[in-house]
């Protein structure tokens, strides 16, 4: 691991320091996608995961754009636009980055606790 690269700031936005290959895209064009190796792995989702609490690499998520599921640890890292992208394995396919996975505990599964019902027992006075 690159320790020196890597420190406790998140997110990073400088290029990764690791080596590249073209990734193609169905309309023809590619993006560089970052060579990861297995023992980066867990840093590299420290560093550019956006939100908390982060995920364990054996954690299992869903890609919503392609509705296939996949372990964390088989992320991939792209270089577009001046920065790292942190996308689903089925990124090329369907385009899912990282705020499109949700995992089996996520409240879109559709198992919430919330109700939308109107309390009959309120009484508003208000129009609205």
């Amino acid at each position: 691991m690159n320790s020196e690269f890597f420190s406790d700031e998140r997110p990073i936005e400088e290029r990764l320091p690791y080596p590249t290959r073209p990734m193609y895209l169905p309309d023809g064009t590619s993006v560089e996608e970052f060579i990861i190796p297995d023992e980066d792995k867990e840093i590299v989702l420290e560093q550019l995961y956006p939100f908390t609490p982060i995920p364990k690499l054996t954690d299992e998520v869903e890609d919503l754009h392609s509705g296939k599921k996949f372990l964390n640890k088989d992320f991939r890292v792209t270089w577009e636009h001046g920065m790292n992208y942190l996308v689903s394995p089925y990124y090329p396919e369907s385009g899912g980055t990282v705020i499109d996975w949700v995992n089996e505990g996520s409240w879109v599964n559709g198992d919430d606790d919330f109700d939308f019902t109107e309390d009959e027992d309120d009484e508003d006075d208000s129009p609205f």
